[in-house]
């Protein structure tokens, strides 16, 4: 009985293991896919530690002592050796960062390749900074809850800060300000950045473009307000994962556009650059990407409430790859190989296009072996994008952005 137990958890073990190493596209598994290789991949170590802990258990109860146990023993040892190969591909993500950065930005950049500190490893959501202060629920509009933000800056509370400005995802319909980009502006509010992190209106209940207009009513709220908690109105960059990086493309792509400003026609909704992580580009899904998955039935009854064949003109107006144009601010967009809920193909045309006419920077890093929602806790690659991310936004700080496209760096 112990022998067959212990071979029923290896199998469970190497399942896990294999939606980190494998990607899988069929319809019905994309988000259970998804959910096990996003928490392998990036807690790789976790799951070894588990596995190897419940391996001494059963061998001790003597699970060695009939062949199912023998079974689930080389099961195990070839979970463990996927899980030592996607933890050594987390590792190699600092040498695509590094390449990426030297090719956009010029000059010979090396990432630390920073481990995370095992306290982290082993806490990866646990999200406080020292010297970090968290404003909460200051509003910058009307629309209630939805409608507040949250602000991240140095207790030293050092003046003309850079802004970043974070726009959760959730598919347009759930997610919270405090959800999502905690890694990335704890480390630039500790290191002289001010961060903003709006909640917007969500659908069913809103329509686009109502999510882009809360974002851009947000970005006024900087223009106006954000000198009052240390930063520089001037510079803002804008970042967002998944819906959010959506969005973040949007608002750098429709700068100053009226049709998404009402009532605050005459601010300013530039951006100094822009920093999507696996983002949706298009909502028409033109070059068919996504085949038998197609994002565009849960867009139509949900975000936009129309259909694409009565109302196309709509569904190109919210897509960031046909807003591409020369004076696109800088973007560094970042995408993982194994995404199971936005395909990497798509990350790889929108960045072919903006390059084709974009005067500024386009960096694009594409991660091997990395689900959706990488960089949302704290893991091995998620401290190297944030050390990127640093590291380009910074660069946008002191003007060193090159007028010229990056050539592309994939892995895998």
């Amino acid at each position: 009985m112990v022998s067959w137990l212990f071979l029923a958890v290896s199998l469970v073990g190497a399942a896990f293991t294999a939606t980190a190493v494998f990607r899988l596209r069929l319809g019905p598994t994309l988000v259970p896919w998804f959910f096990a290789g996003w928490l392998t991949s990036e807690m790789a170590l976790i799951h070894l530690v588990w596995q190897a802990g419940a391996t001494v258990v059963f061998v001790a109860l003597g699970a060695l002592d009939a062949w199912p146990g023998w079974l689930g023993l080389l099961v195990t040892l070839v979970s463990w050796w996927g899980l030592l190969r996607v933890q050594r591909r987390a590792y190699a993500a600092a040498d695509t960062f590094s390449q990426v950065l030297s090719d956009g930005l010029g000059g010979a950049w090396s990432l630390p390749a920073p481990r995370a500190p095992w306290s982290r490893l082993f806490r990866p959501f646990g999200y406080r900074a020292q010297g970090v202060e968290r404003i909460r629920d200051l509003a910058y509009g009307e629309a209630g809850k939805r409608n507040l933000l949250d602000v991240y800056r140095s207790d030293a509370r050092p003046e003309g800060c850079p802004v970043l400005l974070q726009i959760h995802g959730g598919a347009w319909t759930v997610g919270q300000k405090d959800q999502q980009g905690l890694p990335l502006m704890t480390h630039l509010a500790a290191n002289g950045w001010v961060c903003v992190a709006p909640n917007y209106r969500l659908s069913p209940r809103a329509t686009w473009p109502d999510h882009l207009i809360d974002v851009k009513r947000a970005l006024a709220w900087i223009r106006e307000h954000i000198e009052e908690y240390g930063g520089d109105p001037s510079l803002v960059v804008v970042t967002g994962g998944s819906a959010g990086g959506h969005l973040a493309a949007m608002v750098a792509l429709t700068e100053n556009d009226p049709r998404y400003q009402p009532g605050f026609e005459q601010v300013d909704t530039s951006v100094a650059a822009c920093v999507p992580f696996y983002g949706v580009y298009d909502f028409l899904d033109r070059n068919g990407v996504r085949g038998p998955n197609a994002l565009a039935p849960f867009v139509e009854r949900f975000v936009m409430k129309s259909s694409p064949l009565v109302d196309h003109e709509s569904w190109e107006a919210a897509s960031p790859i046909s807003l591409v144009h020369p004076d696109a601010p800088p973007f560094f967009v970042i995408h993982g190989t194994h995404d199971s809920l936005v395909y990497v193909e798509e990350a790889r045309i929108f960045v072919d296009n903006l390059r084709h006419v974009s005067r500024n920077a386009v960096l694009y890093a594409e991660l091997a072996d990395t689900q959706h929602a990488f960089e949302m806790f704290h893991s091995e690659r998620s401290s190297q994008a944030v050390q990127a991310v640093r590291a380009f936004v910074e660069a946008v700080r002191e003007g060193k952005i090159a007028r010229r496209s990056a050539g592309v760096r994939r892995t895998g």
